[in-house]
């Protein structure tokens, strides 16, 4: 998403510098959606791959569910939508921009005006007709999670999911996805970027950077939030890795595959790290206790995305 929006400029030639790097380095599951940068992101990776004849290198994983293609700049995202009709153009739209189908496809936020007895069956004639390989839920509920399992098998549910949050441990989704056998996609692994440690005042996020208007990251909300940063870092250094390698290593110690986004290479390589650092059961009630005793206050995001979210 960084590629195309939300934190801060980005720029194309350094993107597809690092799209490729992370083809060199065997990292190659990309995550993607629609309505980031409005279509921009699923060009930029569609490019890359074709330009660097990678296709078969990589797992990309993309998602419909705001109706945002042609939208004006002042609409934001968009409208949430899970219409049949909805699910049906946008993934055309995809495979366009990519220049193939993705591999998973999601929805990306659940639009409660649309019966998931509309939407699921939709969802899966994807599947059915060999567009994608596998479908998925994001920020969806656990009781909408069970409901559009027992209509078609859901591959993957994507959660904001990190030591920073872990709001979806005590509301039963990610015990329904385990049960149900769905994949656990942490998005925003990092907390956003804060548990890497670099960010010290809200100053320091860009001026158009959407840290700027989620609670947690503002005013006395962001100083009391500082402890859980600086005893990520303090257990890092004893770890012998960066507070970021920490945080996704934990992550992936939950049974869930985190995705990190940055615009660089040199980010992406110690992010990929990540994977050669093990947790002892040790270090990981250690680092439960702190997550337990340092929640962050605050809401995750702002009002309006706030309202997206499965409740």
């Amino acid at each position: 998403m960084g590629f195309s929006q939300g934190y801060g400029p980005a720029d194309d030639a350094v993107s597809k510098k690092t799209l490729a790097h992370a083809i060199d380095i065997g990292c190659t599951f990309w995550d993607t959606a629609v309505v980031y940068g409005k279509g921009h992101n699923e060009t930029l990776i569609g490019e890359v791959l074709r330009d660097l004849n990678a296709r078969d290198k990589v797992f990309v994983a993309s998602k419909c569910g705001f109706d945002c293609i042609g939208s004006t700049p002042q609409s934001g995202l968009g409208t949430v939508t899970n219409k049949p009709a909805h699910i049906a153009e946008y993934i055309e739209g995809s495979r366009q921009r990519l220049g193939f189908y993705p591999d998973l496809y999601y929805l990306h936020r659940i639009d409660p005006s649309t019966p998931l007895e509309e939407s699921i069956p939709a969802l899966q004639k994807l599947k059915t007709d060999g567009k994608v390989r596998y479908i998925g839920l994001s920020e969806c509920s656990a009781a909408t999670l069970r409901k559009a399992c027992a209509i078609a098998h859901i591959d993957a549910l994507q959660i904001e999911y990190s030591p920073w949050h872990t709001d979806h441990e005590d509301n039963g989704l990610i015990d329904a996805a385990r049960e149900l056998g769905v994949t656990i996609i942490a998005y925003s692994p990092l907390g956003k970027g804060i548990l890497s440690g670099q960010y010290r005042s809200p100053d320091d996020f860009p001026a158009d950077d959407i840290r700027r208007t989620i609670p947690r990251f503002q005013g006395d909300n962001f100083a009391k939030n500082m402890r859980i940063v600086d005893e990520f870092g303090r257990l890092a250094a004893k770890k012998g890795c960066t507070p970021s390698q920490l945080a996704l290593a934990w992550v992936a110690a939950q049974g869930a595959i985190p995705i990190p986004g940055t615009k660089t290479a040199s980010r992406l390589d110690e992010n990929f790290a990540a994977r050669n650092v093990e947790l002892s059961d040790d270090e990981l009630k250690e680092l439960r206790v702190l997550i337990e005793t340092a929640k962050p206050v605050g809401n995750r995001y702002g009002d309006v995305h706030m309202a997206m979210v499965g409740k």
